[in-house]
C-alpha cells in the first residue's frame, strides 16, 4: 500500500510540475501533518463527482486531479460507443478561481480521447448545463463549479445524458477508472486552439441561452398578476459575484418586472468574493450590500442566487428590516403557489405529483394531501428527483409540477434535470406579484399557511469537523449512534429509528420491524414520541455533520422550544 510520504515523493519527483508547483510542495517538506492531509487518500469520487480545496496534492483540487478524473470519465463515455462518443460532452463552470483553466483542461482530455466537446463560451448556470445536455443530445456533462462552498474550494461535477448528476454505477465506473490510470502518464490531452480549430472542440453560447430562457419562461403560469403588480413591485437582485448575473436579470425582464435593481458590487464576476465570506444565500449575513439597497430604493423583496446559480435565497422586509426564507418555507410557498396557480388556469394535472428530500419539511407533505397532489420523497440530490420522475413518466403514474429540496433548490420543467435558480427566481417574482396585488408580503402568505396547515418549524446544526481528523471523527460517530441509537433526543423518547444505508426501521425494545422504502444513503432518522423529526448525515461536499430538526405544533413558541432543546442536544453529538 503507497504510503501519503511515498505519493508525496512521487508528486515531487515529478517532471510535470511546473517550477510554482515544485516548490508548493518543497515549502512543506517538514510538516508532515501538511503532507498527510494532501496525500493520504484522493478525493473520493461519487456521484456528485468531486469537491475539495485548491492546493496540490492528491487529495485536493488541482489541474492534475482534473486530467485524471477526466481521462477516467472519457474511458467510461467511450465504452458506451462511437455514438456516445459523437454525442459527446458539454463542458461549463463558474466564476470560481481556475474554472476557466479547469474547464478548458477538462474539454482538451476530453476531445483527445475523441469525444466531442461542447464548452461555453464564459461561465454559465448549473442548470444551463443540465439543460445543454438535453437540448444538444449529449452523452454527459461536466461542471467545473463548488456551488457555494467558499472561496478555496472547487468542484468537478459529472453528469449523465439525462441531465441529471451521475448514476451511481457510472460513478464508481469512473472511481475505478482513476485507481488503474496513473495520475501523471495515464491521460491524453490535446491543445485546445487547435482541438478548437478542427472541430474537435465546439464554443456554444448565445444560441444556448435563448433556447434555456424560452423553456425558462414557459414556467410562467399568471403573467397577468406580474402585469397587474409590475408598476409598484420592486425587486433587488443578487447573484454574489457569480454566474446568475447575465440570466437571471433577463429571465425576470422578459417576464415583466419592471423594477429590477442589482446590487452592483456583487454583478462583478470575482471567484475570491470579496464582498462576503462565504457566497451563500443560505446565510442572511451575505445580503447586507442587498438590504442596504432595497431599503434605499423601496424594495421589499430581494433575490440571492449562489455563484453556479443553482441555489436562490430571498429576504423580505418586515418593519424597518429584512428577514430571511428559510429554504424550506419557499418550498412550501412555491409549492401551494404552483398547485393554486394551476389550478386557477386549468392546467394542474389530473396525476400531479411532486418531490422532495427525506431531510425537507413535512409541512410540504401536508399542503400536497389537502390539494390532492401526490408527493414523494428521496434521498438529498437532484439526481435521486431525476430517476424518480423517469420513473413516473415511464409508468405514467404522476407528472411533476415541482421538487424541492430543504437546502435551497427547487426544481420545475421537462428541461433540466438539477436544481435551477434561474427558474426559481422567476417563480419567486412572479408568486410575489401576486401576493403583493393582494397588499400580501411574501412572510405574510406564510403566516396563511400556517393557519392554514399548523405550524411547521425546522432548523439545521452543523457540526464542523475539519481536516483529517475531522473526517475519521465524522465516521466514529456515525458507526457509533448506527450501533447504539439512543433512547431519548433532549429527554424526549425516540419512538422509531430509520437507518436509509441498511433501510432497517427499528422501533425500541422490538428491534427492526420493517424496511424504509429506499435505502443505500448515510443517513439515520430519529422519529421521537413528540411527532418532530432528528436526522443526521454526513455532507457530501463538506467537512460536517448535518443535523436537521424538524417540529410541528400548533403554537410558535413550542415550536422554538423544541428547536432549542433538541439543537442543544445535537451540539453533544461531537462528544459522542
Amino acid at each position: 500500500m503507497t504510503t501519503y510520504r511515498a505519493e508525496y515523493e512521487k508528486w515531487l519527483d515529478c517532471p510535470a510540475l511546473s517550477e510554482t508547483e515544485w516548490k508548493e510542495l518543497h515549502d512543506i517538506r517538514r510538516d508532515d501533518k501538511e503532507i498527510e492531509s494532501r496525500f493520504f487518500a484522493p478525493l473520493e469520487f461519487g456521484t456528485a463527482g468531486l469537491r475539495g480545496t485548491m492546493k496540490l496534492g492528491l487529495h485536493h483540487m488541482n489541474v492534475h486531479v482534473i486530467r485524471h478524473a477526466t481521462q477516467a470519465f472519457a474511458d467510461v463515455v467511450a465504452a458506451e460507443g462511437p455514438e456516445a462518443m459523437a454525442r459527446g460532452v458539454v463542458v461549463c463552470y463558474d466564476c470560481r478561481i481556475n474554472s476557466d483553466l479547469f474547464a478548458r483542461e477538462a474539454a482538451c482530455v476530453m476531445a483527445a480521447n475523441g469525444i466531442h466537446v461542447r464548452i461555453f463560451d464564459a461561465l454559465r448556470p448549473t442548470p444551463e448545463l443540465s439543460f445543454a445536455i438535453r437540448y444538444y443530445g449529449a452523452q454527459a456533462g461536466i461542471n467545473i463549479t463548488a456551488s457555494h462552498n467558499p472561496k478555496e474550494y472547487n468542484g468537478y461535477k459529472v453528469y449523465w445524458s439525462d441531465g441529471a448528476q451521475l448514476p451511481p454505477q457510472h460513478a464508481a465506473a469512473i472511481a475505478a477508472e482513476m485507481e488503474r490510470i496513473d495520475i501523471f502518464s495515464g491521460f491524453k490531452t490535446v491543445d485546445f486552439d487547435e482541438a478548437k480549430a478542427d472541430g474537435r472542440i465546439e464554443v456554444i453560447g448565445a444560441q444556448c441561452d435563448e433556447a434555456f430562457l424560452e423553456r425558462v419562461l414557459g414556467q410562467a403560469i399568471d403573467r397577468e398578476a406580474v402585469a397587474k403588480a409590475a408598476d409598484t413591485l420592486k425587486i433587488v437582485y443578487t447573484p454574489f459575484h457569480g454566474a446568475g448575473h447575465k440570466l437571471v436579470p433577463e429571465a425576470l425582464k422578459r417576464l415583466g418586472i419592471k423594477h429590477l435593481t442589482p446590487v452592483p458590487q456583487q454583478m462583478v464576476i470575482d471567484g475570491a468574493f470579496p464582498t462576503v465570506e462565504s457566497p451563500n444565500p443560505e446565510n442572511p449575513e451575505g445580503f447586507y450590500l442587498a438590504v442596504d439597497l432595497a431599503k434605499e430604493v423601496g424594495s421589499d423583496l430581494i433575490i440571492g442566487t449562489d455563484p453556479d446559480s443553482d441555489r436562490i435565497g430571498t429576504m423580505v422586509r418586515r418593519g424597518d428590516g429584512f428577514v430571511p426564507i428559510t429554504g424550506n418555507q419557499l418550498g412550501v410557498l412555491l409549492l401551494d403557489y404552483v398547485i393554486g396557480a394551476k389550478k386557477r388556469t386549468g392546467t394542474l394535472p389530473e396525476n400531479a405529483g411532486a418531490l422532495k428530500t427525506i431531510v425537507s419539511t413535512e409541512m410540504a407533505r401536508e399542503v400536497a394531501k389537502r390539494n390532492g397532489v401526490y408527493i414523494e420523497d428521496t434521498f438529498t440530490g437532484f439526481k435521486f428527483m431525476a430517476e424518480k420522475i423517469a420513473e413516473w413518466d415511464a409508468s405514467g403514474a404522476h407528472q411533476y409540477i415541482f421538487a424541492f429540496e430543504e437546502s435551497y433548490g427547487y426544481m420545475m420543467g421537462d428541461y433540466v434535470r438539477d436544481k435551477d435558480a434561474v427558474t426559481a427566481s422567476l417563480m419567486v417574482a412572479e408568486m410575489a406579484a401576486y401576493y403583493w396585488n393582494q397588499g400580501k408580503t411574501l412572510l405574510d402568505a406564510m403566516e396563511d399557511l400556517y393557519a392554514a396547515y399548523g405550524r411547521y418549524q425546522e432548523k439545521t446544526i452543523n457540526l464542523v469537523m475539519p481536516g483529517l481528523d475531522g473526517l475519521r471523527r465524522m465516521q466514529e460517530i456515525m458507526a457509533k449512534l448506527r450501533s447504539e441509537h439512543p433512547v431519548a433526543v433532549g429527554g424526549t423518547p425516540v419512538a422509531k429509528v430509520r437507518d436509509y444505508l441498511t433501510g432497517e426501521l427499528s422501533v425500541g425494545g422490538l428491534g427492526v420491524v420493517g424496511q424504509t422504502h429506499i435505502s443505500g444513503s448515510n443517513v439515520l432518522y430519529f422519529e421521537l414520541a413528540d411527532g418532530s423529526s432528528f436526522i443526521i448525515r454526513p455532507s457530501g461536499t463538506e467537512p460536517k455533520i448535518k443535523v436537521y430538526l424538524m417540529v410541528h405544533d400548533a403554537d410558535k413558541a413550542k415550536c422554538d422550544e423544541k428547536l432549542a432543546l433538541y439543537a442543544a442536544w445535537a451540539e453533544t453529538i461531537k462528544e459522542l
